[in-house]
């Protein structure tokens, strides 16, 4: 309940600030429907009130506040609105059967899920790779270590087209893998950062102490400098996972795919849904968590069986 009530304490926060948030971003909308149904509001015209601050709108019509609470079209819907949708596009879609369908969340997640899977595998073995060559090869690192820094700092909204571009004149067909490569590139580098770190921790004690019983480098490696990095790679691997999930989603948004949570939020957007946005956003989320809280009990039950208390 320690952790809990902090958690529930933070949602509830939000939550409340979400619903206050409703009324101004949806006040505009609910006068325009309120002005064609006949009743009086302030000012009357609409061109007016396009002028006016929506503080000014909010102290002359406040009895149109319960409206803004009920609008299907809204620019913020609600977040029971946003639920609701979500098991609509779910679990009421699972309960008859058509979970695998295009218009159920669970098929474009699972098309999501797939690239960054595998995204995630490719970033964490170019991470882990490229930390042990810096650990054993200052040369390495030096040359190295500045790269992966200024790979971070390219935006991947700009990066992704480049990438599907130049996987497109490699042959490579589909969007999967360069939707993977993408969701590598942004998963990599914690997980470089926190295997570094992690391989560097013993003391130096203990480094002298394996010198004096003449253990190679391979028997230093795995006997005390991979199992003294492995809570840094579950660390950096909860950072990563969550990352690689953002990595497939941009990869999704240029590609013109009409599969996966990307598109959906893409698709909403053209079209004026900012229901089907929401609910997307939300089934990223969801499955953000499910991710890092599988990675977290597979840490819980690595460390315990190594000994290590967590």
């Amino acid at each position: 309940m320690r952790n809990v009530l902090p958690i529930l304490s933070v949602l509830g926060g939000l939550l409340a600030l979400w619903y206050l948030a409703v009324v101004p971003m949806n006040l505009r909308t609910a006068l325009d429907q309120a002005e064609r149904a006949g009743v009086s509001v302030v000012p009357s015209t609409a061109i007016e009130r396009r002028e006016a601050s929506v503080w000014y709108l909010m102290l002359n019509n406040s009895d149109q506040f319960a409206a803004t609470y009920d609008i299907q079209r809204s620019r913020l819907p609600t977040p029971d609105q946003v639920v609701s949708e979500l098991w609509k596009t779910t679990g009421a879609m699972a309960l008859r059967g058509r979970a695998m369908t295009k218009r159920s969340l669970i098929y474009h997640g699972w098309i999501t899920l797939q690239s960054t899977l595998w995204g995630f595998l490719l970033g964490t073995l170019v991470g882990i790779v490229s930390a042990v060559v810096m650990v054993y090869s200052r040369s390495a690192e030096l040359t190295l270590m500045p790269w992966a820094i200024i790979s971070q700092t390219i935006p991947i909204v700009a990066l992704a087209p480049m990438i599907i571009v130049l996987s497109s004149q490699l042959g490579i067909e589909g969007r999967g893998v360069p939707k993977a490569i993408i969701s590598a590139y942004l998963c990599f580098f914690p997980i470089l950062v926190g295997m570094v770190k992690g391989l560097r921790s013993p003391d130096p004690s203990q480094l002298d102490l394996l010198k004096t019983y003449h253990a190679s480098a391979l028997q230093v490696f795995i006997k005390l400098r991979l199992p003294a990095a492995v809570p840094f790679l579950f660390t950096s691997l909860k950072i990563g996972i969550a990352a690689a999930l953002v990595g497939t989603i941009v990869g999704e948004l240029p590609t013109g795919a009409i599969s996966g949570l990307g598109a959906r939020i893409l698709i909403g957007d053209q079209f004026g849904t900012p229901l089907a946005i929401w609910s997307a956003l939300f089934a990223a989320a969801i499955m953000a968590g499910i991710l890092v809280t599988l990675l977290d009990l597979l840490q819980r039950m690595t460390l315990r069986k190594m000994g290590v208390a967590h």
